[in-house]
C-alpha cells in the first residue's frame, strides 16, 4: 500500500468541471473568441495559460492574463455557489489515514475557491498538506505541485500516488515521481487516463479505494478488466 496520497481538489473531490468550463468559455466571448465547450473539456485540469496559448496561439501575453483574469472573476461570482462535494470523500479519507496513510492536496485553485471546497469537503482533520496555487507559477502538468506536496508529506515519491480526473494530473505525478490513478468524475475517458499513467482507474473515489489499499510501488501492474466488467480499470503490464 501507499502512505501518501495526493488528491487533486476540482473534479476530484469536488463537482466543478462544468462550473470552470462555462466561466472559461464566457471569459473568452468578452474578448471575442468563440470556442466550443467540446474542445475546453479536452483541456480541462490543463494549466489556465497553456489552454489559452492551445487554443488562441494568435493571443499575446497581455489578452491571455486579461482572459484569465475574467474567468476566475466569472467563476467566483456566478458558479462558485453551485459546486458541491462529491458523495464519499470523507470516507475515503478516513479510511486511509486509519491504515496509516498521509494525505495531501495538490490544486492550481487558490484563494477563495479553496477555501469554499475546504468548507464543503469538511476534511481537514485528515489533511496533512495542502500544495496549492498560491505556491507555485506553473500548474499541471508541471511536476512541481506534485512534488511539493510530496516534499511536505516527507515521504519518497515512490511511496505516493496522486489521485485526479484528468491526464495532466497523472503527467504531472509521473513527472514528480509518483504513482498516478484517475477518476472518470472530470470527463475524461478511462482510456485518456491510462495512455497518460494511471495504474487505475475508477467510476469515482470510492471505487477507486479498492486499488488504493491494494496496491502499492511496485505491484501497479495487474491486469486491466473490461469497462463492462468492473467499474475499476488497471493497466495491463507493460511489455519489455
Amino acid at each position: 500500500m501507499f502512505s501518501g496520497f495526493i488528491f487533486d481538489v476540482e473534479g476530484t473531490l469536488v463537482d466543478s468541471v462544468t462550473q470552470n468550463l462555462k466561466s472559461q468559455q464566457e471569459a473568452l466571448e468578452r474578448f471575442g473568441h468563440q470556442v466550443p465547450y467540446s474542445t475546453l473539456q479536452l483541456y480541462s485540469g490543463l494549466d489556465g495559460d497553456q489552454t489559452l496559448q492551445l487554443i488562441l496561439p494568435e493571443a499575446e501575453e497581455p489578452e491571455r492574463k486579461k482572459i484569465l483574469k475574467a474567468k476566475g472573476d466569472i467563476y467566483e461570482a456566478k458558479y462558485l455557489d453551485e459546486v458541491r462535494p462529491f458523495d464519499g470523500v470523507r470516507d475515503v479519507f478516513r479510511a486511509l489515514v486509519e491504515r496509516g496513510g498521509k494525505i495531501a492536496l495538490a490544486t492550481d485553485c487558490k484563494g477563495p475557491e479553496l477555501k469554499r471546497y475546504l468548507s464543503l469537503l469538511q476534511v481537514d482533520e485528515f489533511i496533512s498538506v495542502t500544495a496549492c496555487g498560491d505556491d507555485v507559477e506553473h500548474g499541471k502538468p508541471d511536476p512541481r505541485l506534485v512534488g511539493l506536496a510530496v516534499r511536505k508529506l516527507g515521504l519518497p515519491a515512490s511511496q505516493s500516488v496522486m489521485i485526479g480526473d484528468t491526464p495532466y494530473d497523472a503527467e504531472a505525478a509521473l513527472g514528480a515521481g509518483a504513482a498516478a490513478a484517475g477518476v472518470l468524475t472530470g470527463g475524461f475517458a478511462p482510456e485518456a487516463l491510462m495512455e497518460s499513467g494511471c495504474f487505475a482507474v475508477a467510476e469515482e473515489l470510492r471505487v477507486l479505494l479498492l486499488a488504493l489499499e491494494s496496491d502499492g510501488p511496485g505491484e501497479t501492474s495487474k491486469k486491466r478488466t473490461g469497462a463492462q466488467a468492473s467499474p475499476l480499470h488497471r493497466r495491463s503490464a507493460q511489455r519489455s
